[in-house]
């Protein structure tokens, strides 16, 4: 059986892409697979409304990317444009109270400073921290993760080593509590824990929400003009001219061969597609050892801890197409931003989210992300017209009850469009007034939905598993996984599911790729 492809990649996210990118510049001959109709993965640029509104189904943001050495690398910024806005992000409250984060950080002390001038003066010595740590924080994101062991051993080497250890430990609202004394300021850093699905009171938060405020803070949160499918699009490109074959529309069924080698991928229908060296999978870690290796290339082990890897809370999208721009309760600033959270301005707010949410009921009164899609890329509607993105963080997969009293379905598609109605309510009474009655058409995506449309998205969570003190690093999906490789010698992983997580920063993929460059015994210095 002959062996045209040195390199398989499962999945053409952005992640999948990268990897293969690496590995084509070094002369292996890569295939690519892709269940869905095009590339993206999770990050899809789709007309989801209307004709000529162009929606991101998923990411949105091109924050982490910013710091990423990938878009450099492999000369992708000549294929895309990005849209640095001036107001990152807003966060804006019932009463039309407003925090905005500015690019020019004197700018955002001034803003908190109206809640509070030591809250003001913590945030630039927070900013300034993290400056201090910026340069570390890149390296390691884009660096295989030391193990356990080493981690540790460099936290107990360093004279602050065990305070820092704390703070990677500490919950939103201990932190908070101890640092801040504005609610509203308390509130700016837990949304932002929210983000990786932490709550208040969730181990691990406050730094997540020191490290996600602060890169937006320092780096912006850029729009790339037309939709984020344009990254993932340079990068298909660029796969192509290095000799890279893209398939589409193809989903694996099977990873065969033994524990000691993958021999070919079998797909859904039935083709065969013969390893030459090695596969890499950039789907949903869980799918890769459940579904397509097994017990059998595995083992048991590694089966029964992967059943035992945590997603936790899933999400709710809508995407909205307007006959007109809308108007904010909290002002101008906010239609400025990229994006805008929506809360009430409190931690319990988020602790009666979680509460709700991880005890199976649809959340009266959840966080939204309101992203401001054509307000910052006029590319993204036809003129005069608006296009915008609602993601509703933490909703449970199964539904087991409903705090908002007006939600009767049980299932998913019973509850999607009145619990959608529901919502559109909510931002209209409380952030945006006239949003219900510039809807031209709302399409509302369901945790359900989001994981029948993108496989990787399993049970509607966005980042391959939790962001958990026990599930990243080199513990990221499990530890015998932790160094993006499998038990079968010749079978990576590269998706967010590894080290350093989620988002759009290329770092699993590339982090693979220089996994499997000391493995087949090359030089990666060599082709950056």
């Amino acid at each position: 059986m002959s062996h045209p492809y040195d390199a398989i990649v499962i999945g053409a996210g952005h992640n999948g892409l990268t990897c293969a990118c690496y590995l084509a510049r070094a002369g292996l001959k890569v295939l690519v697979l892709e269940q869905y109709h095009t590339v993206g993965g999770m990050t899809i640029t789709e007309e989801e409304t209307l004709p000529g509104f162009w929606s991101d189904l998923h990411a949105s943001g091109y924050q982490l990317a910013n710091f990423s050495p990938v878009p450099h690398e492999l000369g992708l910024l000549d294929r895309y444009e990005l849209i640095e806005p001036e107001i990152p992000f807003s966060h804006a409250f019932p009463e039309g109270d407003i925090i905005s984060v500015h690019r020019e950080i004197e700018r955002t002390v001034d803003d908190i400073a109206r809640y509070s001038r030591k809250d003001a003066e913590t945030w630039r010595a927070l900013m300034n921290r993290f400056l201090a740590q910026k340069d570390a924080i890149t390296a390691s994101m884009f660096s295989p993760p030391p193990s356990f062991p080493a981690a540790a051993a460099d936290f107990a080497a360093s004279s602050a080593g065990m305070e820092a250890y704390r703070f990677s430990m500490q919950s939103v609202r201990s932190w908070a509590n101890q640092t801040l004394e504005a609610e509203a300021t308390k509130t700016l850093f837990g949304s932002f824990a929210t983000f990786l699905g932490a709550s208040p009171d969730d181990a691990g938060g406050a730094e997540l929400g020191w490290l996600f405020a602060s890169v937006l803070q320092n780096a912006g949160n850029n729009l790339v003009k037309g939709g984020m499918n344009r990254v993932t699009l340079a990068l298909a490109e660029h796969l192509q001219a290095h000799g890279g074959e893209i398939r589409t529309n193809v989903r694996v069924e099977k990873i065969l061969g033994d524990a000691k080698r993958a021999t070919a991928v079998r797909l859904t229908s039935g083709e065969e597609i013969p390893v030459g060296q090695l596969v890499v999978s950039n789907v949903d870690p869980g799918h890769l050892v459940l579904d397509l290796l097994g017990a059998g290339m595995v083992g048991q082990q590694i089966v029964r801890k992967m059943e035992q890897y945590e997603r936790r809370d899933s999400v709710f999208v809508m995407f909205v197409a307007l006959d007109s721009p809308i108007n904010y309760k909290a002002g101008s600033a906010a239609r400025q931003s990229a994006h805008v959270h929506l809360t009430e301005p409190s931690l319990d707010f988020f602790a009666r989210v979680y509460l709700q949410c991880r005890g199976g009921a649809l959340p009266s009164a959840p966080m939204i992300v309101s992203w401001n899609d054509s307000a910052i890329d006029q590319s993204r509607a036809p003129a005069g017209k608006a296009l915008m993105k609602f993601v509703v963080l933490s909703v449970p997969y199964v539904i087991t009850g409903d705090a908002t009293g007006r939600v009767p379905g049980r299932t998913w598609d019973e509850a999607r469009e009145p619990y959608a109605d529901y919502l559109i309510d909510l931002i209209t009474a409380n952030y945006i007034p006239d949003l219900k009655d510039k809807i031209l058409r709302r399409v509302a995506h369901s945790p359900v939905d989001i994981s029948r449309k993108i496989t990787s998205a399993v049970h509607g969570t966005l980042g391959q598993g939790a962001f958990l003190p026990y599930q990243n690093g080199s513990l990221r999906p499990i530890p015998e996984l932790g160094q993006y490789k499998t038990p079968v010698p010749n079978v990576y992983l590269c998706s967010s599911g590894s080290h350093p997580g989620p988002g759009v920063s290329m770092a699993p993929g590339r982090n693979a790729a220089q996994v499997i460059f000391a493995d087949l015994g090359l030089d990666f210095r060599s082709i950056v």
